[in-house]
């Protein structure tokens, strides 16, 4: 990532997280995502989407499968290889980059761009402006950009824990976060045991942004909140609830 110190995000989904991240999102959570988003966004076959950190491709490959042409963006090359094979096999219109995002630049414009699994909080302010701005340059005008997000101010001021645990499939999780400031952020240490007794320790970091400052950035990148869910097209977003999905419109 271009940064005189590297992001440690940068490297969190190598490792045994690289598989937990299936486990924490629900397939039900993603299928009721991806109604939401041809129907909001009114895609056709042949509408052409960005996934910009794309993970291990829920959005890109479903989408893909609906006829739309998307293009698929993640730092992880396991991720990319693996999106990469099941749209070989499935003949999808479905390109994929293993790319740091913040050096992307698009070679054609896009309807529709997603950034999902809170995945915007990753950057600082100014990295996160740079992003905004990118995504900007790659749409067509009236194209819209996604954010599903909780990291909102919003939501974690009220549900934020120093420790917590759980039980994901075959492993055992331990958050150890602290909330700082200047930057507004939280710090977590993850250890990650699996059934074997197996350890491994990663760190990450989530920027928090209010829903204003949010706003603010959007603003200055050329966009305008449309919306603002919590449940994807059925509820608006009120303080405290557990995550945000926020639709703006480049003007």
């Amino acid at each position: 990532m271009p940064s005189d110190t590297p992001n440690v995000n940068s490297a969190f989904f190598e490792g045994q997280y690289k598989d937990l991240w299936r486990l924490f999102i629900p397939e039900e959570l993603t299928r009721k995502e991806l109604d939401f988003i041809t129907s909001y966004f009114n895609l056709q076959p042949g509408s052409k989407i960005l996934d910009i950190m794309c993970g291990y491709g829920r959005h890109s490959i479903g989408l893909a499968r609906k006829g739309m042409n998307v293009t698929a963006i993640d730092n992880l090359n396991d991720y990319i290889e693996e999106i990469k094979k099941v749209g070989l096999a499935e003949n999808l219109s479905l390109q994929t980059i293993q790319s740091d995002v913040l050096g992307f630049q698009a070679s054609s414009r896009f309807d529709l761009a997603l950034c999902m699994g809170n995945s915007l909080n990753f950057f600082n302010e100014g990295e996160s402006m740079k992003l905004m701005k990118m995504v900007a340059d790659s749409l067509h005008n009236s194209g819209y950009f996604l954010i599903n997000t909780w990291s909102l101010a919003e939501t974690v001021i009220k549900n934020f824990a120093e420790k917590s645990w759980s039980y994901e499939g075959n492993y055992k999780v331990l958050n150890d976060s602290v909330y700082l400031f200047n930057p507004t952020r939280i710090e977590t240490e993850f250890i990650m045991i699996d059934e074997k007794g197996n350890t491994e320790v990663k760190q990450a970091i989530d920027y928090i942004f209010s829903y204003s400052e949010m706003q603010k950035m959007l603003n200055e990148a050329g966009f305008k909140i449309e919306k603002v869910y919590s449940i994807p097209g059925k509820k608006e977003f009120t303080v405290g609830e557990p995550r945000a999905y926020i639709v703006a419109k480049k003007v």
